[in-house]
């Protein structure tokens, strides 16, 4: 097995900076101001971008989007534009399951036409209940539908808790389980630091998403990612394979 990869999600390019340095596989660009998958401007996105090319794995988040999907489509177009390896859209203002497979069909298909190569993630919320959002069940058959490539179970209200408290283990594996069966990419972010890491691999999905556990400060806005906190994770993932990492004497 491979593992667990870790996405680190940035605001800037000084923040990446940390991200890489610590050992993160994917670099996450999104602007937590705007909300749990609110999107950067498209500069910060390419600066990232060239500036990191083939290092590591970049994703942009295009938004806790509406019910809008022509809108969601011209923004994943020029998302992907940017040279971005996936694209993450947040399935927020949208209830229905039918609604949600017409929004990411619109998607997936403004982006594959022009740039085949990068990966669509669908992303739900696990206080979903909160927000009037899609339940998360039903994101494997709309990410598999749709023509994504891959499902992202987060948290909108990032006071109210981490992933964990909104939805059990036992539940978030079964979705998990159905999408891998579909063939799918696995992510779960929402909260998670350190202490979740054998509960996550526990409910195995492919991908571990984090900010405020690799922040500074423990605030998902107010923090800043820090590369000594990013390689405490990415230890503790690697130690999950292949048991304890050896450790130099003082």
């Amino acid at each position: 097995m491979i593992g667990l990869k870790l996405l680190v999600s940035v605001v800037d390019e000084e923040e990446a900076y940390e991200a890489v340095r610590g050992g993160c596989d994917i670099l996450d660009i999104k602007n937590p101001r705007e909300g749990s998958l609110g999107a950067n401007h498209p500069s910060v996105i390419k600066r990232i971008v060239e500036r990191f090319n083939g290092e590591v794995e970049v994703s942009a988040t295009i938004g806790d989007l509406p019910n809008l999907p022509g809108t969601a489509s011209l923004a994943a177009l020029g998302a992907a534009s940017l040279g971005v390896d996936y694209i993450k859209a947040g399935l927020y203002d949208v209830k229905e399951p039918e609604d949600a497979l017409n929004l990411m069909s619109w998607v997936v298909k403004s982006v594959k036409e022009t740039y085949p190569n990068v990966r669509v993630i669908a992303c739900g919320y696990a206080d979903y209940y909160n927000i009037g959002s899609l339940n998360p069940a039903y994101l494997p058959s709309v990410a598999w539908r749709s023509g994504a490539d891959g499902i992202l179970i987060d948290v909108k209200g990032k006071g109210y808790g981490k992933v964990f408290d909104h939805l059990d283990v036992e539940e978030l594996t079964r979705i998990f389980s159905e999408a891998r069966r579909l063939g799918l990419i696995t992510a779960l972010a929402g909260g998670l630091e350190a202490e979740d890491v054998a509960v996550v691999d526990k409910v195995g999905v492919d991908v571990l998403g984090v900010r405020r556990g690799v922040c500074d400060a423990r605030s998902w806005i107010g923090g800043r990612v820090r590369s000594e906190k990013v390689i405490v994770l990415k230890r503790l993932l690697k130690e999950l394979r292949h048991g304890p990492v050896s450790r130099p004497h003082p």
